[in-house]
Formats: C-alpha cells, structure tokens, sequence
C-alpha cells in the first residue's frame, strides 16, 4: 500500500479560517485583522496544517511553543514578524494548549488588492517567500511602529466602513511593507557577522562544487540547490546576498562560473566545448555567450591573449 500523502486543509475565504480558529466573523470579506489580545488564538484548536488563499502578516511576541511554517518548524521563544503568501502550508505542531499563536494577525485576501498597483508590487516583496527562522525579528522602536500601523488597520475595519476606507487601508498595508523592507535591510546589516560567514560557505560550497564531478553530471548549481545546503530559503539568501554584495545568488553563480573557467582556459589543454561540459553546461554556446556577456571577449579569445 502507499503512504497516504498528507493532505492540508484548504481555507478559500477569511470566514472559513475565522471559523475554524474559533472567532467571531470578519468585519469585511476580503481583509481581517485579528488581536490576539481580545481573541485568543489557541494552537491545540487548530485542527491540522492548512493553506491559506490570503497573504498573511502577524506579529508573534516570545511566548514559546512551534508552529509549523512552510517546510519549517519555527521555534517561538524569539518573536518576530512573520509573513506568508496565499498557498503556503501552515499549521501546528504537537499540543500547545494554552499558548496563542500571534498576538496580531492580518489576512488579505487577493482580491482586496484588486485594480490597486499593490496588487502586482505585493509579489515583489521577497520576504513573503522567507521561511519561519528567517522572521523578521523587531527592535522596540520598530516593534512601536508596526503596532502603530496594524491599530490603524484595525481602527479603520471596526469603524464604518465607507468609499475612503478602503484606500486607508491599502495605503496602511503598503507602508508596513516598505517598514519591512526597511527593517529587513537593517537586520541583514546587525547580523553581518553571521551573514559574511554564510557567505564564506556558500564561496567553500560553489568551490566544492565546481572541483568536483557535480558540476558535469548534475549541471549548474541552482538557487534552491544552494540555500537547501545553507538551510535557507533561496529569496532571503538572494537578498541577503544583494545586501551584502550588491548581487544576487545567480550573479554570484555566474561570478564563480567564469573564475573556474578562466582557471580551466589558462591551465589545462581542454578544449572550450570541454570547459563548458565540466562547468555543467550542455551545449557549448550557452558557456560561449555567458562568458562574452561577462568578459566581453570569448572563451578562445582569453586563452589566446592569456597565452
């Protein structure tokens, strides 16, 4: 017989969740805020892992316990703010009674952002792909200010709901978003230290990589091959990387692509087709036109003016 696949509990609509965590419904169909304060979210009465149909942002305090985010268990005796795109998987772990999930939580259905130019940018803020352990994790002062925002939120859906309302909103929503960009290039900067020593395994990894036989029989490393080895996602290794450097992950690649090859070209007697089958390239223009674009001279034109 074959292992039963788990299957994930599907929310399509704010009442759905709201009923299955136990609370009142939602002042409006398409966007919720919920305050943990006043409606206690409680982890053993969430029945399984479910999907979400709406972007989430919520705000967790240390309160302890784990909640399963994505492909990760995240450990909450550190708070922070947590973000989740419509189809990501979440759900609890183990018995927690007692302890509440998010002190504040934001649902924001799609549709909400519709015919807004919030609704195409929203896609671009790369922290919705984050995984759990890389929360954002918030100073008092910055801690003050997205609390500042989610009460206005909530002020504005506990008050009549007018024709202004929802511009309020979506005006409140894009500026705690360009706070979390802020915050998160913050972050990147205070722990330095630990993100230059990811950035000198990910140098010892694509080495490893390269000096090996991977290369030729697995291909060029991707994104996601590298974060799985340094155990993060690959939007926040990205932008981490875009942070420190000035260059994404595939830059960096590409970087590490043509020193090998340089050092290949100007020291073994391999032809260029077999340069480019070693560094994980199928077809020979693909190296070709790689190295041009970066070089401005051809593989065969290096060696010539190398030698």
């Amino acid at each position: 017989m074959k292992k039963e696949e788990n299957i994930h509990l599907k929310m399509e609509s704010l009442s759905a969740m709201h009923h299955a965590f136990g609370l009142p419904a939602p002042a409006h169909p398409l966007i919720s805020f919920i305050d943990g304060a006043t409606n206690r979210v409680i982890l053993s009465k969430i029945p399984q892992s479910h999907v979400l149909n709406f972007y989430k942002i919520s705000y967790k305090p240390g309160l302890g316990g784990k909640l399963k985010y994505g492909q990760d268990y995240y450990d909450f005796d550190e708070g922070g703010l947590l973000f989740a795109a419509p189809n990501q998987v979440i759900g609890n772990h183990g018995s927690n009674d007692g302890e509440i999930c998010s002190l504040y939580t934001l649902l924001i259905h799609p549709d909400f952002l519709w015919n807004y130019p919030l609704a195409k940018k929203i896609k671009q803020y790369g922290f919705f792909s984050y995984a759990a352990n890389e929360a954002l994790h918030l100073s008092e002062k910055e801690k003050a200010t997205i609390i500042s925002i989610f009460k206005i939120i909530e002020e504005e859906l506990s008050s009549r709901i007018d024709d202004f309302s929802q511009d309020v909103i979506i005006s409140q929503i894009e500026l705690l978003l360009n706070y979390a960009n802020r915050f998160y290039k913050r972050q990147f900067i205070t722990r330095k230290v630990v993100n230059n020593d990811l950035l000198q395994k990910l140098d010892d990894l694509l080495d490893e990589y390269f000096s090996s036989d991977k290369s030729s029989i697995q291909g060029i490393p991707t994104v996601h091959y590298l974060s799985e080895k340094l155990n993060i996602s690959p939007s926040y290794l990205s932008d981490m990387l875009r942070s420190l450097t000035g260059q994404n992950t595939q830059h960096l690649i590409h970087h590490k692509i043509i020193e090998k090859a340089k050092e290949k070209l100007s020291a073994t007697n391999l032809s260029v087709s077999e340069v480019a089958y070693a560094l994980g390239f199928g077809h020979p223009q693909s190296f070709n036109k790689l190295f041009k674009a970066k070089t401005n001279i051809s593989p065969l034109e290096f060696r010539k003016s190398f030698n």
